[in-house]
């Protein structure tokens, strides 16, 4: 199979031939028919994943139909149109058996701890707790791109950060992560405050649901800004970037008892950020990471999309080939243009 390749971090990766995946008994093999690009992608190939073995195939956002299903597999057959979570859970470790499958003691990761979806074929284990079914409505493009950055958005607003219509909520970064909470926490009926620090992303937010934007380039104080447009504080507000200037101002613009949610990636240098803890003290603030979303929550997701309430579909900005995603990802720290890339041409 073709497939997007490197065997050092931070060499240019290649689309080379490399040996099809068979199914392990628990396991199975999907045919992708749609992956994204990601800027967790951009991350593992500098280097900043510990749970990354040279050489490898990046990519965990996709969408296909089932290739060869393992032996222990019983409830999916070759043909099925499906997706994954990006952390896949064992099914029977104490986390999984809680219903927290995003934070698997035992987590199987496509393109973090196994090759990944930048490839025609990619091998999945614990199928039989991971696979997600697509409606036949959904096109794969779509499905894909809900990938890591819509379903940890949707967990971070709808879970995490319990969002409630009418609440203020603050997303700092508007790339596709930002994007994905924007519309979804305006599709629940909450006031959105985008900040980023672009014109150009700023606008595309408003499309996308935002009922204010603060440009962190323009603005000296955006925490302050964030305080006035919404009386007093955000109800919620989530680093959507993983910067530690976005990760403090997103806890400093929240209002007593206020809940912070992390989704931005925070690694390497920015592993250890500055948190404004007297305030969290003082306030009562709450502060939570989100990390994916499990399976059996896709559709409640997916039902909105259905309903038209989620347009996911407008987040997708352009359809590439897979020897384009080659040198695409290595500029994933640039910020260029605005929504998400998804590969469709393999």
């Amino acid at each position: 199979m073709r497939a997007i390749y490197y065997e050092q971090f931070q060499q240019l990766p290649t689309v080379r031939n490399v040996p099809d995946p068979d199914p392990t008994p628990h396991g199975v093999v999907i045919k992708v028919e749609a992956t994204g690009l990601c800027r967790s992608d951009w991350h593992g190939w500098m280097g900043h994943d510990p749970d990354i073995a040279l050489p490898h195939v990046p990519g965990h956002e996709f969408a296909g139909t089932l290739k060869a299903v393992g032996k222990q597999v019983t409830r999916w057959r070759i043909g099925d149109r499906v997706t994954v979570p990006f952390v896949c859970g064992c099914g029977h470790c104490s986390e999984c058996s809680s219903g927290n499958h995003q934070v698997c003691e035992n987590q199987f990761q496509p393109g973090f701890t196994a090759w990944g979806s930048f490839a025609e074929y990619v091998a999945i284990e614990f199928a039989d707790t991971n696979l997600v079914r697509l409606p036949e409505s959904l096109d794969f493009a779509t499905a894909a791109s809900l990938g890591c950055r819509f379903v940890t958005s949707f967990r971070g607003i709808v879970d995490q950060g319990r969002t409630l219509p009418g609440e203020w909520v603050a997303i700092h970064g508007c790339g596709g992560v930002g994007l994905s909470a924007i519309m979804i926490a305006s599709a629940i009926g909450a006031n959105v405050v985008a900040v980023d620090i672009s014109d150009e992303k700023l606008a595309f937010a408003r499309e996308m649901g935002a009922a204010a934007t603060v440009n962190a380039s323009n603005v000296p104080d955006v925490v302050g800004a964030v305080r006035e447009i919404t009386k007093g504080g955000a109800h919620i507000s989530m680093d959507a970037l993983g910067n530690p200037t976005t990760c403090f101002n997103s806890i400093a613009n929240l209002r007593r008892r206020g809940r912070h949610v992390q989704v931005g990636l925070m690694l390497g240098d920015h592993a250890r950020p500055a948190i404004p803890m007297d305030r969290v003290i003082a306030h009562e603030l709450e502060i939570k990471g989100s990390h994916g979303m499990q399976s059996f929550r896709y559709p409640a997701m997916l039902e909105m999309i259905e309903a038209g309430k989620l347009r996911p579909q407008q987040l997708i900005s352009s359809r590439i080939s897979l020897d384009e995603a080659a040198s695409a990802l290595t500029r994933m720290d640039r910020f260029d243009g605005h929504g998400i890339s998804v590969v469709t041409r393999f």
